[in-house]
């Protein structure tokens, strides 16, 4: 237990263990072995960091918006200087490539502060309305402090992408990462001490949703939650969060489409889909696990997707070749595994993978599970309808468009779907007929803060980024004067 690592929380900032003194085992999804002990807070620690941003709230409330941008430019600064290391620290817990993390987790953390200092100048109050009699205008204002809960397989840059545009409005916030994967989050907090964020102003407290998220989401003195996360989950915070009618915004599960017309370029829709599929171990909410492909290119999109899958490398996620590392937990992969399992019970056909990869001894301990596509199954199947967050595609054909609309459509889950094809106008009528919060059209997965992000259905309410964002975390005051 030498090389184990005692994280701890992050409270008025400093780094301080939780009042109870429990801890949980944090496994290297790798290996199997525990890397780390991570705090089992519960609610006095909860208390405690809600305490220390309120008291917080005022002065950073006053601060001007040019010296919070300053801070936020100076953060995202700070991230790309350290960006190599994020990345490891994210790699190394949530078991993805070294190179995703950096490519992509930490390219976009470091956005989400730029982009939110540069809004905040001159966004602090929207244009007046004038008549004869009175004179309006509308100020934005801080809602006071907000409780930011994130998931376990885009930690840094999922609480980021809320972390930013609540502290240039102003707010102060209480951060819980998933108990799975807090590493990066907590380096990341040296990060605000470095750029000069004021103590109390971010909070990090670590622990189970049960214990700390739901101490978090139930307390008064918390007008805004914003959770992303699964929707049973969310399900439960909003359910605990109805008597205080607080603010709200869940993006949770999602079971998405994937659709390739028969006029789609083949050889960059194979691509595009399997990077869907099986990025992140598919461990990603926007993952295009719902594959349908028309009739008449079935067989040549298939052969093709096949044998790419089949070169999408698994492996130790140090290696700069290896496309796909092992899930985040034994308890992801055992997911995985029955799922698998229970389509094949119902007569789906395993095309490619349906197992554990063969791997070298030193990583045999490790959560790793072949990227797999599965064929034949209906609609009705359990595989085709539930969210997995796992390396699992089903697959099946359409005749008409209309069809693959309605396919798409039969899910609880309306997060983001993608569509490939050379008609744009076409795509654009798709598009809008897809029950979604997000289409992509010849891309998968692109993603900027500029624009509102959230989905329908059991996917989730409200929606953040861009104008979107700064509406969330601020209250909008109208003021008129006579005149």
């Amino acid at each position: 237990m030498t090389d184990v690592t005692r994280l701890t929380n992050f409270i008025n900032g400093e780094f301080v263990a939780p009042k109870n003194g429990k801890y949980l085992a944090k496994h290297d999804p790798t290996t199997g072995r525990v890397m780390a002990e991570v705090p089992d807070s519960d609610a006095l620690d909860v208390v405690a960091a809600i305490q220390s941003a309120r008291q917080a709230l005022e002065k950073w409330s006053a601060t001007p918006a040019r010296e919070r941008a300053r801070v936020l430019n100076k953060i995202a600064d700070l991230v790309e200087a350290n960006a190599d290391e994020l990345a490891a620290i994210e790699s190394r817990d949530v078991g993805k490539p070294v190179w995703l993390a950096r490519e992509t987790d930490m390219a976009r953390t470091a956005l989400n502060f730029r982009f939110f200092a540069a809004k905040i100048m001159g966004e602090t109050s929207l244009a007046a309305a004038l008549d004869d009699q009175f004179v309006n205008y509308v100020l934005r204002q801080p809602v006071g402090v907000c409780a930011l809960i994130g998931p376990w397989n885009l930690p840094l840059y999922t609480l980021t992408w809320k972390l930013a545009p609540c502290l240039a409005m102003g707010n102060t916030a209480v951060c819980k990462p998933s108990e799975l994967t807090p590493s990066s989050m907590l380096r990341f907090a040296e990060i605000l001490l470095e750029a000069g964020l004021p103590p109390g102003v971010c909070n990090i407290v670590c622990g189970r949703g049960e214990t700390a998220g739901a101490a978090l989401v139930q307390h008064p003195g918390v007008p805004l939650i914003s959770f992303t996360g699964g929707t049973e989950t969310g399900a439960r915070i909003q359910a605990m969060a109805a008597p205080h009618t607080k603010k709200l915004s869940l993006e949770l599960g999602g079971k998405n489409a994937n659709i390739i017309l028969k006029d789609a370029n083949i050889e960059k829709a194979v691509a595009g889909s399997v990077r869907a599929a099986f990025l992140n171990s598919g461990q990603i909410c926007l993952c295009g696990s719902r594959l349908l492909v028309q009739e008449e290119i079935y067989e040549k999109f298939m052969t093709e997707f096949r044998q790419a899958t089949l070169k999408f490398k698994v492996g130790d996620p140090r290696d700069k070749d290896t496309m796909m590392g092992p899930l985040v937990s034994a308890a992801q992969l055992a997911k995985t595994v029955e799922a698998v399992e229970q389509a094949k019970k119902e007569a789906g056909r395993v095309t490619v993978g349906g197992a554990p990869p063969e791997l070298p001894e030193n990583l045999r301990g490790g959560y790793f599970y072949a990227p797999t596509i599965i064929e034949d199954l209906t609609n009705c199947s359990d595989l085709w309808q539930r969210e997995i967050f796992g390396p699992v595609v089903t697959v099946v054909s359409f005749k008409y468009p209309h069809e693959a609309v309605k396919l798409a459509n039969t899910s609880s889950y309306g997060l983001s779907a993608s569509l490939w094809t050379a008609d744009i106008t076409r795509g654009h009528k798709i598009a809008a007929q897809i029950a979604a919060g997000t289409v992509w059209v010849n891309t998968w997965a692109q993603r900027d803060p500029r624009v509102p992000f959230g989905g329908v259905k059991a996917s989730g309410m409200g929606r953040e980024g861009g104008d979107w964002s700064l509406d969330f975390y601020s209250e909008m005051k109208t003021i008129c004067v006579g005149v």
